[in-house]
C-alpha cells in the first residue's frame, strides 16, 4: 500500500541551520533513504522551498495569494511516497526518519490515488 508520509517542522528551526548542520541531517537521512530504495519501498520525495515561496489558489474564490494559506506553528517541508504493508509499517518509515531527523511531526496518509507524472499515465487512465 502506498503511503504519504508528509514532514513538518518549524520552517524558522530548519532555515536556521548552518550548512553543516543541514548536511548533517540530510547525511542521516540519506541511510533512511538508502534502506528504503534497497527494499523497493521508496517513490518520489520531495523538499520543499520556504513558504515565502509559495503561492495559493483559494479555489472557491479563483483567487491568487502569496504564501501558505495556513497559519501555523509548523510548516509542510517535504514528502515522502512509501510503498509498505501497512500503516504499521508506514509508522516505522517515519520513526526511522525521526530519528534521523528528530523535531516536528510526520502526518501519514494513504494514497487512493497515484500518477507519478508520466504522460503515458494519464493518457492511459483519462476516459475514452
Amino acid at each position: 500500500m502506498l503511503y504519504a508520509i508528509l514532514c513538518y517542522h518549524s520552517e524558522e528551526v530548519v532555515t536556521g541551520w548552518t550548512k553543516e548542520e543541514d548536511d548533517a541531517v540530510m547525511a542521516r537521512l540519506h541511510g533512511v533513504h538508502e534502506t528504503l530504495a534497497r527494499n523497493g519501498q521508496l517513490g518520489p520525495t520531495a523538499r520543499l522551498h520556504p513558504t515565502k515561496a509559495a503561492t495559493t489558489l483559494l479555489k472557491n474564490q479563483d483567487r491568487v495569494i502569496d504564501g501558505p494559506y495556513a497559519e501555523t506553528k509548523e510548516q509542510l517541508l517535504g514528502f515522502y511516497v512509501v510503498d509498505v504493508a501497512d500503516r504499521e509499517a508506514a509508522l516505522a518509515v517515519a520513526r526511522d526518519l525521526t530519528r534521523a531527523n528528530p523535531g516536528g511531526a510526520y502526518e501519514l496518509r494513504p494514497i487512493s490515488l497515484f500518477m507519478p507524472g508520466t504522460l503515458d499515465e494519464v493518457e492511459e487512465t483519462a476516459p475514452a
